[in-house]
């Protein structure tokens, strides 16, 4: 029988399957890296737009803030003009109501009876004055009471004064508060 040696051929076969596997090595690495390359560029370019768009919300949100800040101060503003009007139309409102009281106060005031002294603090008057009797300051006290513009008189003090051809008098000291009307039709 002949013998015939194989090695050769299955050296060769053995190198070709070798070069073959380094060869597809070296193509699936390459493109392995090659793919790495392309999804860090991917990722990259991901990146910058997300921080593109951050940018953005940011800018917006400066925006939005001064846009608010204005709003605020604007809102204050309003709060405090508000306030004003309201103030001058409470001091319009108020305007003819020193002129009433003082009519009232003289249509309260009996014969025999004079004020020396009327002072008006926020809706209260205090009123020191003179009368003949003590009959006289409790008319007085009933007229005010009787009025619509003036309410609750109170007699803080009575004293008897000088002695005239009259009779002697009387200094009294009162307060009374002012009503809180609401104007219907300018009618008193």
């Amino acid at each position: 029988m002949a013998s015939i040696n194989l090695l050769p051929w299955r050296a060769l076969l053995r190198e070709k399957r070798r070069k073959r596997f380094v060869i597809v090595l070296l193509a699936l690495s390459a493109m392995a890296v090659g793919g790495l390359f392309v999804i860090d560029h991917f990722i990259d370019r991901a990146v910058e737009r997300q921080l593109a768009r951050n940018d953005l919300i940011r800018s917006a949100m400066v925006q939005l803030d001064g846009r608010a800040e204005q709003i605020d101060q604007l809102k204050v503003r309003r709060e405090q003009l508000l306030e004003r009007m309201q103030t001058i139309e409470t001091l319009q409102g108020n305007r003819s109501d020193s002129g009433i009281i003082l009519q009232q106060l003289a249509r309260s005031l009996p014969q025999g009876v004079y004020f020396t002294d009327v002072k008006m603090t926020d809706q209260t008057l205090v009123i020191t004055g003179v009368a003949q009797s003590n009959k006289l300051v409790a008319e007085l006290m009933r007229n005010l009471d009787a009025s619509h513009w003036l309410e609750t008189p109170v007699l803080i003090d009575v004293q008897a004064g000088p002695i005239h051809a009259e009779g002697p008098e009387r200094l009294f000291e009162m307060t009374v508060r002012q009503t809180r009307h609401v104007r219907s039709g300018g009618q008193l």
